[in-house]
């Protein structure tokens, strides 16, 4: 059902494809001002414009704060494209994009939130006492502050950007090309996790931790796909990326912010990428699907998407 409501809107091929290039230029274009005064500072130092390649070293050009705003602006400015796009190119109510359900559930996103914010507080927390050699408390009240406003504002539109390209605008697409579900699966997640290989945690742990990033995009999108909407997935995104922006740092990750602590470990390449995939993901679907009484998993997962009969003149003609 969540698939096949795009049906009941401008569904060709062609609005997808041309529809995600605006999607994608729109959040290229939102990323000039951070590389614009990157740059300008750069040069004012006289300093090398070749540091702007080095993904660790561009994040700490300018202030943290300042460039965790900037980095984030790109997304809320894809998202408002996104939305333009839903609404007046495919005719689209934005509700439909986001579940199949009358109206957003927010309970089901406040769940999702809770249920990795809750997760990754009390595992850092045994973490942290467990291995204090690990960490170095950094707080500092006023920039954290600061951070603390820019990550509860940007961090939601960031992950909510990505929900609704991959598992919400990209699913849809794909599934009503496909006419199923696992095709929109697959490409969805792979291309989610794909596009998180120039993370600078890849350069840092290797190859290896596109098994985190793919597996989580399957996991968000199996989570979408067997809730007939995208309320859990767009709440345990932003709980994951607020609670990471705002708790621990470390020099090599992507989010380099005035956080609570920062991890100063060597990074593994073992237990900490694949345990969430093969283990906490697998608990956190089991807890939702006893919560929100899933069932069917063979046709939710790789089932047909059938057409409305309200459009079936549309596959006659």
């Amino acid at each position: 059902m969540y698939i096949a409501q795009a049906f009941n809107y401008l569904h060709d091929w062609w609005r997808y494809l041309l529809g995600g290039i605006i999607i994608f230029l729109a959040s290229q274009l939102g990323a000039f001002p951070l590389v614009g005064l990157a740059t300008l500072k750069l040069i004012s130092e006289g300093k090398s414009l070749e540091l702007l390649e080095d993904p660790v070293v561009f994040m700490t050009i300018l202030d943290s704060n300042l460039t965790l705003f900037l980095m984030l602006l790109s997304f809320a400015i894809g998202l408002g494209v996104l939305y333009l796009v839903v609404k007046y190119f495919h005719k689209q109510p934005f509700r439909t994009v986001t579940t199949s359900r009358q109206k957003t559930d927010w309970g089901r996103v406040w769940f999702g939130f809770g249920l990795i914010a809750v997760t990754t507080t009390v595992l850092t927390a045994i973490d942290y006492y467990s291995n204090p050699q690990d960490y170095e408390l950094q707080f500092e009240m006023v920039p954290f502050l600061i951070l603390a406003v820019i990550a509860i504002v940007m961090v939601p539109l960031q992950t909510s950007f990505e929900e609704y390209l991959f598992r919400g605008y990209l699913m849809q697409g794909i599934g009503v090309a496909a006419k199923n579900r696992w095709v929109p699966l697959v490409v969805t997640s792979v291309i989610f996790g794909g596009l998180h290989f120039f993370n600078p945690e890849v350069g840092k742990i290797g190859n290896i931790i596109m098994v985190y990033y793919i597996g989580t995009g399957f996991f968000l999108g199996i989570m979408t796909l067997m809730d007939e909407g995208m309320e859990l997935a767009l709440g345990f995104h932003a709980g994951n990326n607020l609670v990471a922006a705002l708790l621990v740092t470390a020099d090599w990750t992507v989010f380099q912010t005035h956080s609570v602590l920062k991890d100063i470990s060597e990074p593994s390449a073992g237990i900490d990428v694949l345990a969430p995939v093969f283990v906490i993901y697998p608990i956190f679907l089991g807890i939702m699907a006893w919560r929100y009484k899933w069932r069917g998993w063979g046709e939710k997962l790789f089932g047909k998407v059938t057409v409305p009969p309200e459009n079936l003149h549309e596959e006659i003609v």
